[in-house]
C-alpha cells in the first residue's frame, strides 16, 4: 500500500458512484492528484469539497498507477466568495485553469505558494483582481512560455512599450512597432507594475495572457481554455464599462 499527506486545495469535485465523489486537489508536493472520497456525497463532507477550499489529505492506493482514494479534514473554507459573483468568477477560473492546464502529479511548489495567496486575498482584498493577472503570468511562466516585457524586441529599448509580440511573448515599444502595430498584443501599464487597479487595462492584460494561454492549451489538446475563465473576463468586461467616464 502506497500512502502520503500533503494540503491543498480542493479544484474538482464530480459524482463517482453511488455515494462517493472523485476529488481533484492542488497539493505543493504532489501537484494536482485526484483521487475518490468515500461517503463524499453526504451533507457532512460536501461543504468542506468545494473548489477553493483548502484541506489536509491522506491518499492511499494499492501501486501508484492507481486513483486511489482520499481521506480528508478541512483546513480553510472560502465559503465568503458565494456572496460576490466577481468573487466566484475569479475563483472558479483559477480553480478550472489549474485544473485544466497543470500535468497531473507534478509539483508546482512556487506556484503553489503565488496560488495560495491568490486564494486568500479573492473576495478579501479589493486589489486581488489585479494579482489575479500577475498570477496568469506565473502559470504562463511555470508552464515554460514567460512573457519577456524587460525592452523592446526590434529596438532593444526599455522606454514607450505598449505591445506584445503575440509570436514571442516580448514587449514591442511604439517605435518598434511601426506598420505592424495592428497585428501585435497590447501591453497595459498594469503587467509593467505601474498601474493601480484599472479594470479596463486588466481586461487588456488577459486579452494578452489568454493568447498564450491558449496556445499551450492547443498543444496540450483539442479544447480550448476553460469557459470558467471567459465568464470571468466577461466581468470585468462589464466592470470596466460600468465605471468608464460617460464621456
Amino acid at each position: 500500500m502506497i500512502e502520503w499527506r500533503d494540503e491543498g486545495v480542493v479544484l474538482s469535485v464530480r459524482k463517482h458512484g453511488e455515494t462517493s465523489v472523485i476529488v481533484e486537489v492542488f497539493t505543493p508536493e504532489h501537484g494536482r492528484h485526484a483521487g475518490v472520497v468515500r461517503g463524499g456525497i453526504s451533507r457532512k463532507m460536501t461543504p468542506h469539497l468545494q473548489p477553493g477550499g483548502q484541506v489536509a489529505v491522506t491518499w492511499k492506493a494499492r501501486i501508484e498507477d492507481h486513483l486511489g482514494s482520499f481521506t480528508f479534514e478541512p483546513v480553510k473554507s472560502r465559503a465568503h466568495v458565494l456572496n460576490d459573483p466577481m468573487a466566484l468568477a475569479g475563483m472558479t477560473a483559477m480553480t478550472a485553469m489549474l485544473s485544466h492546464l497543470l500535468p497531473e502529479r507534478e509539483a508546482h511548489g512556487y506556484l503553489y505558494v503565488d496560488s495560495l495567496t491568490l486564494f486568500d486575498r479573492i473576495g478579501t482584498d479589493p486589489m486581488w483582481p489585479l494579482a489575479y493577472l500577475h498570477w496568469e503570468v506565473s502559470l504562463l511562466e511555470e508552464l515554460g512560455f514567460g512573457l519577456d516585457l524587460s525592452s523592446c524586441a526590434v529596438t532593444g529599448s526599455p522606454d514607450d512599450l505598449i505591445y506584445v509580440s503575440p509570436k514571442t511573448g516580448r514587449a514591442v515599444s511604439r517605435k518598434g512597432a511601426g506598420e505592424w502595430a495592428d497585428r501585435l498584443l497590447p501591453l497595459p501599464q498594469c503587467l509593467l507594475g505601474q498601474s493601480s487597479l484599472d479594470f479596463a487595462e486588466i481586461g487588456q492584460g488577459l486579452r494578452t495572457t489568454g493568447h498564450f494561454l491558449a496556445k499551450i492549451t492547443a498543444e496540450l489538446s483539442d479544447r480550448g481554455l476553460p469557459a470558467a475563465r471567459d465568464r470571468f473576463v466577461d466581468r470585468l468586461a462589464k466592470k470596466a464599462a460600468q465605471e468608464a467616464p460617460p464621456f
